[in-house]
């Protein structure tokens, strides 16, 4: 009879373990999971999307191209353009590159850049494809070297292309860093450019009442789309005789190859 009343304490000791096991390993998941719950809400504060967070090019890919063109990779967290490994390959395809997961309307787009001595790039916005590049129908944040590209690259022949008749050697305003390429110029008392070889961080937002330009925390440039302004600039210089341009109120985001070197990092975006 002891030997049968301690068989049954015995297995309800075991079965009272068992459930205190339970409760604490359920409310172990619970903790873990609202952890997971509260690391999601984390990452999509402020609802900003990564582009590029330097581990992966999920999303990204050439212009007109299924795949990224040969040079772009990553190196150190950087999205860079490594000139002599694009030159590497047999490859007759556009460079340019564009995030064709998603196309954006009304955003706010940061990321951070840097260039090297007389380098040139460019941030694309509402890009289209099936067009011969990606400047025939997207904007352009200009990304250059103020200080050294005329010095250089010639631009006489560009500068005359575009309707100039003076100081045609030089780097005009509308090509700096910042403006918006060949249609709108930076507030150059406002710029803060940072010397080649340094982190620069740019900001483009944008919405059908204003388009603003950041430079270094610092808004250089602001412009109202497709009004009477806007249809002037547009139909009276470089893009005169290009119907697409910039007509596009959706597209994808992208950056330009210009034969240069170029880092890119911390690319995210958020929808307005």
């Amino acid at each position: 009879m002891k030997k049968t009343m301690m068989s049954v304490l015995l297995a309800i000791s075991l079965i009272a373990c068992k459930d205190s096991n339970n409760a604490q390993q359920q409310t172990e998941e619970g903790s873990l999971t609202q952890e997971k719950s509260k690391s999601a809400i984390q990452k999509t504060e402020g609802e900003w999307l990564y582009l590029f967070d330097g581990t992966s090019l999920e999303g990204w890919r050439g212009y007109n191209e299924d795949e990224m063109p040969p040079g772009w990779v990553i190196n150190n967290g950087e999205l860079t353009y490594d000139t002599e490994l694009g030159l590497e390959q047999d490859y007759t395809g556009g460079r340019d590159i564009i995030y064709g997961a998603e196309e954006f309307d009304n955003f706010e787009l940061y990321l951070e850049w840097k260039l090297p001595k007389g380098g040139n790039s460019g941030i694309f916005y509402h890009i289209k494809e099936d067009y011969p590049a990606p400047y025939d129908t997207a904007p352009e944040y200009q990304l250059i070297d103020d200080d050294n590209y005329a010095q250089i690259h010639d631009l006489t022949g560009y500068n005359k292309s575009i309707g100039h008749t003076e100081n045609l050697s030089e780097l005009k305003p509308l090509n700096k860093t910042a403006a918006d390429y060949a249609m709108h110029a930076p507030d150059l008392d406002k710029k803060k450019l940072n010397p080649v070889g340094e982190w620069n961080s740019s900001k483009i937002v944008f919405t059908p009442e204003k388009v603003e330009h950041w430079l270094n925390g610092e808004k250089v440039l602001s412009f109202v789309p497709w009004n009477d302004e806007w249809e002037e600039k547009k139909n009276s210089g470089k893009w005169k005789e290009s119907p697409n341009y910039g007509k596009f109120k959706s597209g994808y985001i992208g950056l330009q190859d210009h034969a240069s070197p170029i880092w890119f990092r911390n690319i995210k975006i958020r929808k307005l």
